[in-house]
């Protein structure tokens, strides 16, 4: 029996409400006690001309009482839950819970948690045994049957895992453990997202016969993994995937970190209704590019969210070709020399066991290079043409030097960036009018133009381009004249790059020059990785050890004893195991990386099976039912006490003055009886109420820190974030207890509740308003203080000429404002000794002051004033990113790396937020120090 939002377990038991109208009777019936009186004669005398008539019947008002304590009782013994849910219809023979615990579960795992604790507390009614097996770990991992409290306990045990789920080996293990049980009931608490053999892997579970199935997943597919991470020829593009079933949009932030754990770059992602796939792009210089060490996805609390970057990204494997057999006695002359000592510092190079093109050609291609180099190859056999423009189409870059084999080979518009003339062009020397040409400044749209034009350089001999439209939109360097030296053109992802020069000193000295070495070394950056070095199968097998893992929460962190070593190469790709997670192996001097996904990876939605046995379908929540048998017994068992108190005072026993107390015991009943049916009765708004006064009550109720918001859901999420350590810190450390972070709208919300206000300045973030500054204005004029954070200690610092985008977005924001003079926090101001003796302020950066209101007379330290008299700076300024140091997820764990990576400074930094809340709380009390020292000389101590 249910009534929303009450239901009762004995609903029979209600019938005893039908007595209610009898009590009424009986206890109208049945007067109250006698009151005895002493025998004074002159009293009685005294009131004998009053007419005073006992009653002979109970008050109302006590009646009213007994019947409320009678209707308790009733509704108590009836077992009422509020807020009620569905029971599991659950058999005697056993329950079998096959629980997700994958890569996908961890941002919801408490609700898993608590839905299969629902399913044990109802299992536990029948007495019915368990089972208990989860989809990512080990096959070999005790299933049951357990008791109800055992399997509490293993259920406790169980965290997620950052590997996926493996449906087929766990379904097989349960399936066979339930040919023990028939008739068993198989609760299957999914992740949502399909895999593969499920059809087969449900198939096998579900063919044991059950009684039914209980079908948990969530509600929505919210699940957002990055697939790949290109480091493209001028972008570094990022990929993003989700279940194709969502139909909202969704927006969010990727972070690039180094392997100092620095956040260098972000990506914004942007994901249309019903959008499956989404890509980022990082447009910086190559050189930041190589830097890049993992990527995060902001928000995303699981493990395919991370993924690291090994040397693949960044250093690039070249193969050579040349014709010409190696000479040792004429090295020099060699068309691969220069090209060899220019590529070995950054790049992995690799040649043909034969000379022979036929050969040559294929047997590059078999390893995969990024980069071919053809030092004086001309014509090309028709058998390798096909491949080599096959592996240029898919990202290879093919680098070719003029030659006299490549003059008379005539053009080839696929193996050329641009129509060749026939012959050469010869500058200096006795047949020539000309003298040999320089570099010219290298153009702006090409890959070198950030180097200086080698004025060392010269050329005498080169082969020229036919002029046309697009052939300066194809030159990289050209000479003095305006002839190109190196151009290049696109081949579907890959490119070809021609020098107009041969690759020996003999057309030119540019391969002996330094400017030789950087421009093949950004060539080469340029191309695209065609296979990770320690995969393929001419390489030998190697064994990694594990070095940094991907958690189940998306974090790095050190790998676990249970981590083992992982070999690569021989043409094996490792998977994704709990013996091999996802993480970096190797070690320092290098890493291979173990991603989660590959880079076709989907996110398709699981469909539940057709079978033929009835099924219940549920959503992963909290289990908010209440049992109100308890509560109800307790307010019963209150009003009998209050019963037998007013039992005895109707008697004469408190106060023999009945007619002067007896108005206030009623109302004083009749409060304790509202008071109980309150408890059934919703809250109503009074009518005087107005908009916002709630909100005004929580405000003010317990002191809150507020942080402004920015627009900027990555930016707004760690100012929360880093409050809420903070708030933690302060309860753990002081006896203040403040209440929740209140993120404020500067251009809505009323400030005067907040006595800081956490401002983190972002130049994404939209400008404040005329409106909303002035509002800031009237906030720190009547005793509010601001905290201007711009979070770019390693950009610039405060107060510098050349400012980071950050700091000059501070500065259009002050400039509206009436600020006071500022200066670094003094050695004796209050804030070094408010709590915790600090020389310093720092956050996840150290190094920026902490700018405050200047004191009068500043510069004169000895007639410096008590600091600002009884109030406190209306502003302060960081670079040091205070709220990134303060950041706690809902572990406790700390969200961000402090820089340097010190676990101290983030020690410190929390010291400071708890100096600087003191100091905005209690003002300058700490300043009398100063005058200890007078104090003690006027008392000759």
């Amino acid at each position: 029996m249910s009534w929303l939002p009450l239901s009762f377990g004995f609903p029979v038991v209600l019938w005893g409400l039908l007595a209610l109208p009898v009590i009424w009777w009986l206890l109208r019936l049945t007067p109250p006690k006698p009151q005895a009186e002493i025998f004074p004669p002159l009293k009685i005398l005294a009131r004998v001309f009053k007419k005073e008539e006992m009653p002979h019947q109970s008050p109302w008002w006590l009646t009213l009482l007994r019947l409320l304590m009678a209707a308790l009782v009733v509704l108590a013994l009836a077992e009422p839950i509020f807020n009620p849910r569905e029971k599991l219809s659950t058999s005697e023979a056993a329950l079998a819970m096959v629980i997700d615990n994958g890569w996908t579960s961890a941002p919801d795992w408490s609700l898993r948690v608590a839905t299969a604790e629902r399913l044990i507390k109802d299992a536990e009614v029948n007495e019915a045994p368990i089972l208990l097996a989860f989809t990512a770990e080990k096959p070999n991992t005790q299933i049951g049957p357990y008791s109800a409290r055992e399997a509490r306990e293993r259920l406790n045990a169980i965290k997620p895992r950052p590997v996926p789920t493996d449906r087929p080996a766990v379904y097989a293990r349960v399936a066979n453990t339930l040919k023990e049980l028939p008739g068993a009931t198989i609760a299957i608490l999914t992740d949502g997202l399909a895999a593969k053999d499920d059809q087969t892997s449900f198939a096998t579970l579900l063919g044991q016969n059950p009684r039914n199935v209980v079908w948990v997943q969530p509600t929505r597919l919210d699940t957002i993994a990055l697939a790949s991470a290109d480091n493209e020829v001028d972008r570094f593009t990022i990929t993003a995937v989700r279940a194709p079933s969502n139909p909202a949009p969704a927006y969010l932030t990727a972070g690039v970190f180094d392997d100092k754990a620095r956040r260098i770059g972000d990506a914004a992602i942007t994901f249309r209704p019903g959008e499956a796939r989404a890509t980022g792009e990082i447009i910086v210089p190559f050189e930041l590019r190589n830097d890049f060490s993992w990527i995060a996805l902001d928000g995303q609390g699981h493990a395919g969210a991370m993924r690291v970057l090994d040397e693949n990204a960044k250093r690039r494997r070249v193969g050579l070709l040349s014709q010409t057999p190696v000479d040792q006695s004429r090295l020099l002359l060699s068309p691969l020399y220069y090209i060899k000592r220019a590529l070995e510092p950054f790049a992995d190079m690799v040649e043909p066991a034969s000379p022979d093109l036929i050969e040559a050609v294929p047997d590059l291609l078999a390893q995969k290079p990024a980069v071919i180099v053809m030092g004086d190859v001309g014509t090309l056999p028709e058998s390798v043409r096909a491949p080599l423009i096959k592996w240029m189409d898919e990202g290879g870059t093919l680098v070719r030097f003029a030659s006299s084999r490549l003059i008379t080979a005539g053009n080839d518009p696929d193996l050329l960036p641009v129509s060749l003339r026939l012959g050469e062009r010869l500058l200096g020397g006795s047949l020539s009018w000309t003298e040999p040409q320089p570099v010219a400044q290298f153009p702006s749209t090409g890959p070198f133009a950030d180097l200086p034009a080698p004025s060392e350089v010269t050329v005498s001999r080169q082969v020229l381009a036919e002029p046309t439209p697009d052939l300066v939109d194809k030159t990289w360097a050209v000479l003095a004249d305006g002839t190109p030296l190196v151009t290049a053109d696109r081949r579907g992802k890959g490119m070809v790059v021609l020098f107009h020069i041969a690759p020996q000193a003999t057309w030119s000295n540019l391969p002996i020059s330094g400017s030789f070495v950087e421009m093949l070394r950004r060539i080469v950056q340029l191309s695209r990785n065609q296979g990770a070095s320690g995969a393929r199968a001419e390489s030998p097998v190697a064994t990694l050890a594990p070095y940094r893992m991907i958690g189940a929460d998306g974090y790095l962190a050190p790998p676990d004893g249970d981590t083992k070593p992982l070999q690569v190469g021989g043409g094996h790709v490792p998977a994704i195991t709990l013996d091999n997670p996802p993480g970096m192996y190797g070690s320092e001097e290098g890493v291979f990386a173990h991603n989660l996904l590959e880079s076709d990876a989907v996110l398709d939605p699981l469909q539940r099976p057709q079978i033929s046995v009835p099924v219940m379908s549920e959503r992963y929540a909290l289990d908010e039912s209440r049992d109100m048998k308890a509560p109800l017994l307790a307010v019963a068992a209150a009003l009998l006490f209050v019963d037998g108190l007013i039992v005895l005072w109707l008697g004469g026993m408190f106060n023999r003055r009945r007619r002067a107390t007896q108005a206030a015991t009623a109302a004083m009943v009749a409060l304790i009886v509202a008071s109980s049916l309150l408890m059934f009765m919703p809250v109503a708004s009074a009518q005087d109420s107005k908009p916002g006064d709630i909100q005004a009550i929580d405000a003010i109720s317990k002191t809150r820190i507020a942080y402004v918001l920015t627009g900027e859901a990555s930016i707004d999420a760690i100012s929360r974030a880093g409050i809420t350590g903070l708030t933690k810190f302060l309860v753990e450390k002081t006896a203040l207890e403040p209440g929740e972070p209140a993120g404020v709208d500067i251009a809505k919300d009323e400030l005067a509740f907040y006595p800081l206000i956490y401002w983190p300045i972002d130049p994404a973030a939209p400008m404040p308003s005329e409106a909303a500054i002035a509002r800031i204005d009237e906030y720190m004029k009547e005793g509010g203080t601001v905290l201007f954070d711009t979070r770019d200690q390693f950009a610039n610092g405060i107060g510098t000429d050349s400012a980071s985008p950050a700091t000059e977005r501070l500065r259009d924001i002050l400039g509206n404002l009436n600020v006071p003079p500022l200066e670094p926090v003094p050695a004796d101001h209050v804030l070094t000794k408010a709590f915790f003796i600090l020389p310093e302020f720092p956050g996840r950066f150290n190094g920026s002051p902490l700018w405050v209101e200047a004191s009068l007379d500043a510069e004169n330290t000895d007639n410096r004033p008590v600091r600002t008299g009884d109030g406190v700076t209306p502003i302060m300024i960081t670079a040091n990113d205070l709220a990134g140091a303060w950041a706690i997820d809902e572990n406790g764990d700390p969200m961000l790396p402090t820089v340097p990576s010190d676990p101290m400074q983030r020690v410190y930094a929390l010291r400071a937020g708890v100096n600087i809340i003191m100091y905005m709380l209690t003002g300058n009390y700490k300043s009398d120090q100063v005058h200890v020292p007078a104090l003690l000389e006027r008392l000759g101590q």
